[in-house]
């Protein structure tokens, strides 16, 4: 016990390692964390020019794990992310056979850059990776290491030569996480520590080891029976046939799964072991209702036109 009281106080120096590259983003910061702690994998929305590769890389940096970077594009094929067999001969007996190439997506964490800019052939070929932490290629199942965590990113403003994420593989991502413009100090920070021969030196702080035994103990965190009540109430009201609020029968066409609530009080608990407690709190759960919940309600045509978001039901959930 001692050693992972230990292991949740050098959380602290983790954040303060990205921190040495990272400019304030720090609620993106801890949700990334809160992903990996809780052993799922999330997808980060922002316009171009907010640091998500630079982010992830540093997260990576700051990790002793191996770190691969995939830019989607349209041309890009399952086979170039999960690997492919090629032909190879024995030079002792000269009979050739096939060996398996692993590809990018065999390390600990893996960064889909513009997932949406790839077919849907392509995205589904994460879905088996995401979900089982395996690839199948040819009858044959190659696990991944782990611990595995992809970061998708996509942008929200330039639409043209994109392929949405489908509602099945949104559902796979723990959290949706949306990345906002830095306040003035902040970018002002950024222009002085970026435009300068400023090296930083990044410290590793977790082996995969212990980033493993971090999410065993996730798992451990306690939760009061109130609290997984409230989630369920919270979950269940996010979908228009039983929901109990005029407001989401209003907007919304459907609301989330089950697995909503599993995530939210996982990302709870992983939220709570951050800030250096055993035990979950209402704040963690009111918190994360959006991160986990966003991408997870589909609101209706009258409700796009209206510009009502899906963080706008959350809301009015929560209240």
């Amino acid at each position: 016990m001692e050693n992972l009281k230990t292991l949740v106080n050098k959380l602290p120096k983790l954040k303060t390692e990205i921190g040495k590259v990272i400019v304030g983003q720090s609620q993106v910061i801890d949700e990334i964390l809160i992903s990996f702690l809780a052993g799922g994998h999330c997808l980060l929305e922002g316009v171009p020019g907010l640091a998500k590769t630079l982010m992830v890389k540093t997260l990576a940096d700051a990790l002793d794990m191996q770190f691969k970077r995939l830019q989607f594009t349209p041309d890009l094929m399952p086979g170039d992310i999960i690997g492919t067999e090629i032909l190879e001969e024995d030079h002792e007996t000269g009979k050739k056979f096939f060996k398996f190439n692993k590809g990018p997506l065999f390390a600990n964490i893996v960064l889909a850059d513009e997932i949406n800019r790839t077919p849907p052939k392509t995205q589904a070929a994460l879905l088996e990776a995401m979900q089982e932490y395996k690839v199948t290629y040819a009858g044959v199942n190659y696990d991944l290491d782990k611990p595995f965590l992809i970061i998708a990113t996509q942008n929200p403003i330039e639409q043209s030569g994109t392929y949405p994420l489908p509602e099945a593989q949104l559902d796979r991502f723990l959290l949706f996480i949306k990345l906002y413009y830095p306040s003035e100090s902040e970018e002002l920070e950024v222009l002085k520590s970026t435009t300068t021969d400023r090296k930083v030196n990044i410290e590793n702080v977790f082996s995969a080891a212990e980033i493993l035994e971090l999410q065993n103990l996730t798992r451990q965190v306690h939760i009061d029976d109130a609290l997984i009540e409230k989630v369920n109430a919270l979950v269940r009201n996010t979908r228009p046939q039983t929901s109990t609020s005029e407001y989401v029968k209003k907007w919304c066409e459907w609301g989330a799964g089950p697995r909503a609530g599993q995530a939210l009080i996982l990302c709870s608990k992983a939220r709570a072991i951050l800030q250096g407690r055993f035990a979950v709190i209402p704040e963690d759960i009111e918190t994360l209702a959006f991160p986990v919940l966003r991408h997870r309600i589909s609101l209706n045509f009258r409700a796009e036109a209206e510009g009502i978001s899906t963080d706008d039901v959350v809301k009015m959930l929560i209240k």
